[in-house]
């Protein structure tokens, strides 16, 4: 085997994980200087290394380390605070990506997409709805529109009438609400601006200009490292002009509904009557092509997709606007004898977009369902239901942030007076909910304490074995073995999101049951029934509308500390790290996805150094931790072949396998990551039981040795010795480079490397067989 002589020149990528860091702190030098990039993202080097490739003989034996710092992506500026409105977008995006492995499965496949796209699609109509629920129905026609309450809101004085009906120009019902639905509009509005605004800051670099090697086959690649994966342009513009016209659609039905409701009454104006039928009939066209749009087209990752359908990406939202502004005219027409009373019909509203989703969750657990029993792995999640249960719970956040809201809104309008009658009976219902579903949720953290503390005793006599020789020392060895304890918690995950989330499908159905059956909220409607019976239902709607109202509360105040406090706004900024990990697949107005920016940008860096030092056998070592692990995977499989062979590996507090390939089994399951160790010139990794994210890859055969490292011993020493004279520290996650294992194992990559790119490594033995990638979500 040809080895790397000391004459080449190697380069080190260092690529940070969840949380970010400094490249100070990546490189151990104060002094760095970056070289490449922009305030956003950037490679920096040591002062020193800034002009290595003007000096190859200072760099012979040794590699130029260079840090990837990509932070700035998910926790920036204090706009990212805005994002956790998006939380349920965000959450319904990643289950498209959760789908599980299929072989030769295509229309299920496309179909799994599109129910997904389609959840997508009723959560934008929740959010609005909610937005008009509260602008709408409480502000401008029930609070404006009583008297009692508009003298208490000095602000809604000229909307307001007085018990004859009179009053200024915009006391009349219709134009009120099209006032106020100029809330609803703008956040429409916002919301394209902000899914465009990101799409230009994030998603828009192309990714590195891919041509097939003659002995590439493609049956051998993961979807990851097809030339449009990370380029997803063409469909998220068709799905924010949908999801944009959807939302204006919304809000035109909300304000025009009410008016052609009151036209159709016995001897309303003709003319009147006329226009309001032609309004419902457009919206259902409206609304059918928004449905055809977001069906009619999934994501193209064979190809480069550089086409832009300009003709609908800017004509159904302008058409949608177009149709909203003479909603607002027909509303504003006079109508002298028109009151305000009661609510606007959000019962039928919200009870319906909760069934359609009911609905599109149980189908899409069957195609999940269909598609594992064309490849079962029982390290799959959910048992490959995992897509379905996480939409579930996209849902579920979705109705909490609106009936919260609504709920909040209504106490703030009305306090105890009981003027008003306040929010729809379903959300009312829906929070009522909430409790039970907490019931169920202790239970199963009280079941998990028992089992982490069974586990904790095992690992005990564990611990005593990893550290022959040393004086016991109960209380170290509890510390340590609890620790190993709850890392092992993150395994349970599965079981607990498919609970809750089959839990909450139940209890959403009772709730919707409950409110369309009864029409009163949960105290009313179990008046009459046994005391114990009672006694539960008015107790679960006060505790609920509590919770809820507390819930909303929090998630504004942390979203406001977010913005304020840069180290707020790092916490959040690591579950961004976890869910803007894939591009926008089902919902346009998700958080934008970091990795199409961080994934060509290191595709770039390694091709361009490759090439820049092929004369010399130039090499270098990718080496990831954490999520960064996961991004240098992602950009490896981006590479020619030709240059991928000159790559290593090295990988630590990994979740390559134990959260990515379970969850995300089509594109990070066994098959892709055993091709990818046999595609790079070398892989290792590095784990310990201590760490909660991080583990093992688990390959096959003689691939698993190769790849993974027997796990490291954290803390480094039981006790005090002299290598150690104070008490080692239990790292966990972090500081795999406090081991000596990592600069073992960094000097044996570089040491490896070729200088001569190899023939194609023969199959390992019993390794996974590489199945074909699964083909695109495509339509049409």
């Amino acid at each position: 085997m040809e080895r790397a002589t000391q004459d080449e020149t190697a380069l080190e990528l260092l690529v940070h994980g969840v949380g970010g860091t400094t490249p100070d702190q990546m490189l151990g030098d104060p002094r760095t200087v970056r070289i490449s990039g922009d305030d956003t993202a950037a490679v920096f080097r040591r002062t020193e290394d800034a002009d290595a490739e003007r000096r190859p003989d200072d760099y012979r034996g040794k590699p130029v380390p260079e840090a990837y710092v990509w932070c700035n992506l998910t926790s920036g500026n204090g706009s990212r605070a805005l994002w956790l409105l998006l939380l349920p977008f965000m959450v319904v995006n990643l289950a498209h990506w959760m789908r599980p492995i299929s072989r030769h499965r295509r229309p299920l496949v496309r179909t799994y997409g599109l129910l997904v796209r389609l959840t997508g699609l009723t959560l934008t109509v929740l959010l609005v709805a909610a937005a008009c629920e509260v602008a709408l129905d409480l502000m401008a026609w029930q609070c404006a529109g009583t008297p009692e309450c508009a003298a208490d809101r000095a602000w809604l004085g000229f909307l307001a009438a007085d018990e004859a009906g009179h009053g200024g120009w915009w006391s009349q019902p219709g134009r009120r609400l099209a006032l106020a639905a100029l809330l609803p509009a703008t956040l429409t509005g916002l919301l394209w601006y902000l899914s465009h605004r990101t799409w230009s800051a994030y998603e828009s670099q192309q990714p590195l200009p891919h041509q097939l090697d003659a002995e590439e086959e493609e049956t051998t690649r993961t979807a990851l490292g097809r030339p449009g994966f990370w380029y997803g342009r063409r469909l998220v513009a068709r799905l924010r002009a949908a999801h944009t016209a959807a939302g204006l659609l919304t809000v035109a039905a909300a304000v025009g509904a009410s008016a052609a409701r009151h036209d159709r009454r016995p001897g309303g104006p003709a003319l009147l009557d006329l226009l309001g039928w032609a309004l419902v009939l457009t919206l259902v066209l409206g609304g059918g092509a928004v449905v055809w749009v977001v069906c009619r087209r999934g994501r193209s990752e064979h190809r480069l997709d550089r086409k832009l359908d300009r003709a609908l990406v800017r004509g159904l939202p302008l058409a949608a606007l177009a149709l909203l502004v003479l909603t607002f005219v027909y509303a504003g027409w006079s109508r002298p004898g028109w009151r305000s009373e009661g609510r606007l019909p959000g019962d039928a509203t919200f009870g319906g977009i909760a069934l359609v989703q009911g609905l599109l969750v149980i189908a899409l657990a069957v195609a999940a369902h269909c598609l594992y029993r064309t490849s079962p792995d029982a390290r799959t999640a959910i048992r490959g239901l995992g897509g379905p249960a996480v939409a579930m719970l996209a849902c579920a956040l979705g109705g909490v942030m609106s009936g919260g809201g609504a709920q909040r809104v209504a106490d703030w309008l009305d306090g105890t007076q009981g003027s008003i009658a306040g929010p729809p009976v379903l959300l009312t219902w829906q929070a009522s909910v909430i409790p039970p579903l907490l019931v169920v949720v202790a239970v199963l953290c009280g079941w998990l304490g028992l089992r982490t503390l069974q586990r904790k005793r095992r690992e005990m006599t564990k611990v005593l074995l990893d550290y022959p020789g040393e004086p016991k020392d109960s209380a170290r060895t509890r510390r340590i073995a609890g620790t190993r304890a709850r890392a092992a918690l993150t395994d349970r995950a599965p079981l607990l999101v498919g609970i809750i989330s089959a839990v909450t499908l139940l209890l959403g159905a009772g709730a919707l049951a409950g409110a369309w059956l009864t029409e009163k909220v949960p105290a009313k409607a179990v008046q009459g029934t046994p005391d114990i019976v009672e006694g539960a239902g008015e107790t679960s709607q006060a505790l609920g509308s509590w919770l809820i109202g507390f819930g909303f509360i929090l998630f504004v105040t942390w979203g406001r500390r977010a913005y304020k406090d840069a180290s707020a706004r790092r916490t959040i900024g690591i579950l961004w790290d976890v869910g803007t990990f894939w591009p926008r697949a089902a919902h346009p107005f998700a958080p934008p996805c970091y990795a199409e920016r961080a994934v060509p940008d290191l595709t770039w860096r390694m091709a361009a150094w490759t090439r820049a030092t092929s004369a010399t056998g130039g090499h270098l070592v990718i080496s990831g931790h954490s999520q960064g692990s996961v991004l240098a995977a992602a950009a490896a499989w981006q590479l020619r072949p030709s240059v991928r062979r000159r790559v290593a590996l090295l990988t630590y507090g990994s979740p390559l396998e134990r959260l990515y390939g379970r969850w995300f089994p089509a594109h990070f399951g066994p098959a892709a990551l055993t091709s990818l160790h046999r595609e790079v010139d070398c892989w290792r990794n590095l784990h310990r039981p201590t760490d909660p994210i991080g583990g093992p890859i688990g390959l096959r055969g003689d691939c698993g040795p190769q790849v993974d490292r027997a796990a490291l011993k954290d803390p480094l020493a039981y006790g005090r010795t002299e290598a150690h004279p104070l008490p080692a520290p239990i790292h966990g996650h972090g500081d795999y480079q406090a081991d000596p294992a990592f600069a073992e194992e960094r000097a044996r990559l570089l040491a490896r490397l070729k200088a001569v790119v190899p023939s194609p490594r023969p199959a390992a033995t019993e390794a996974v067989t590489p199945a074909p990638a699964d083909p695109p979500d495509t339509a049409g």
